[in-house]
């Protein structure tokens, strides 16, 4: 029977006797993003979709791009930096099982990230990846250009492989913390005391007290997160973005709050009693907005479109005459999440490439109420033409005029959320559109 090869020890290997500061901190960093991510995993597959599932998406995709630096960083270092040796007395099948297992974390900590980026660069929807919000992450070179079908293999092919790491990583992470426990309580050597400087052997070791507390911290942190849901539409246009958008007061096809300008009724205009006779031509004043609401998994989701412009041709004493064209620019949509905005103008929402403005256009208006009126028109949104009637009240003090209205449009009817998106069970198939404008006389 030919002997064991002796397991090498520190002085004969000239090996440190434990991991080197760097590689610890860093075996510490990716432990804890692994766990992280886990959690954040099931609660994605178990929550229902909606703007919290979304959040925790884009945080799962921002930290595991970090495990791929740090794992890349860890790697680097591992190769110019001699790891310490084996026990004296481990048996060789130990050894090369361990040996094993450390190629494979390698090889989940790179893979898991590069697999979840090939199918975020091969998804239809062209979401950006932005790193915890801010630090803009390119798409993998070519794979976003791609025709349907292959993007649509590479997207499969990047799945079932970040569906198979991840169950490695199940069974990784089961056999290094039992192969830990076993060393530090049945073999009692210095194993642990390689990644926690200072460690002795045994259950009452601190150090090892500390890593299990430390690792349910981990796992709490990842059910107790709450991601911060931006409900609230922006801010309205500023000065500058009014400029790039001049518009006459449209009621439009997209609109804001509904409640009537607060304009005091006993304000005398100023024009001569025949100066609204014929259509008069109005121009949006700054601050002006053009709003939408929609819902989904029960929150609201609220945004303006940035762009737009209108010509409009109006008077309450010649709605026979009066006119209203209003053009909006569909890859202007902003609900204060950036990623989520620059999926809209794709084909499953928006199609903006085929379709880049939405278009609403009246030419018959009635009067329904004191300041108040009905715009009756056509919207072209999507490339489908729908009928819409808008309602909106009206002050008209001189030269300054201020419209508020508010309508609902079914996206469903324009086409707006195919494949998965097209269920209202999550988004809601009601849109609120609104307007909120000043507008002065030409």
């Amino acid at each position: 029977m030919t002997a064991e090869a002796p397991i090498e020890t520190a002085s004969a290997a000239g090996r440190p006797p434990r991991y080197t500061t760097v590689a610890v901190i860093l075996h510490w960093l990716i432990a804890a993003a692994i766990v992280f991510q886990i959690i954040l995993g099931w609660r994605m597959g178990d929550e229902p979709k909606g703007p919290a599932t979304y959040a925790i998406f884009q945080l799962h995709k921002s930290i595991g791009i970090t495990i791929l630096l740090l794992s890349l960083a860890r790697l680097a270092w591992r190769l110019f930096h001699k790891p310490p040796p084996h026990p004296v007395n481990q048996p060789r099948w130990e050894t090369i099982a361990s040996q094993v297992v450390h190629v494979a974390f390698y090889v989940i900590m790179i893979g898991l990230p590069v697999t979840g980026w090939i199918m975020v660069s091969a998804s239809k929807l062209d979401i950006p990846t932005l790193l915890y919000g801010t630090i803009p992450w390119p798409h993998i070179p070519g794979l976003p250009e791609l025709a349907a079908g292959p993007k649509h293999a590479w997207h499969e092919a990047g799945e079932v492989g970040h569906g198979l790491l991840v169950k490695l990583t199940y069974g990784l992470l089961a056999l290094h913390l039992g192969a830990v426990a076993k060393h530090q309580i049945l073999d009692r050597d210095e194993v642990l005391g390689h990644m926690a400087p200072g460690a002795k052997p045994g259950w009452l070791e601190p150090r090892a007290w500390l890593a299990a507390v430390g690792l349910i911290a981990v796992v709490a942190a990842g059910y107790a997160y709450r991601p911060a849901i931006k409900h609230a539409a922006p801010a309205p246009v500023a000065p500058a973005e009014v400029a790039e958008a001049p518009a006459a007061a449209p009621p439009s096809a997209a609109a804001a709050p509904a409640a009537p300008a607060a304009t005091p009724e006993a304000a005398a205009p100023a024009a001569p009693d025949n100066a609204l006779k014929d259509p008069v031509a109005w121009s949006v004043a700054k601050g002006s907005t053009l709003s939408f609401s929609a819902t989904w998994a029960g929150d609201a989701i609220d945004g303006q479109f940035k762009r737009w412009t209108a010509d409009i041709l109006f008077s309450p004493e010649a709605l026979d005459r009066s006119k209203l064209t209003v053009s909006i620019d569909m890859t202007s949509a902003a609900t204060g999440d950036d990623q989520r905005d620059q999926s809209l103008p794709s084909d499953d929402f928006f199609a903006a490439a085929a379709h880049p403005k939405a278009t609403f256009t009246a030419t018959k208006f009635r009067k329904t109420g004191e300041d108040k009126f009905v715009a009756d028109g056509t919207l072209d949104l999507r490339g489908v033409k729908k009928p819409l009637s808008l309602p909106f009240t009206l002050k008209i003090d001189g030269d300054t005029a201020i419209a508020r209205g508010v309508t609902t449009l079914d996206r469903t009817a324009f086409g707006v959320g195919q494949g998965e998106w097209a269920s209202t069970d999550q988004i809601g198939g009601k849109v609120k559109v609104s307007f909120a404008i000043t507008a002065k006389r030409k």
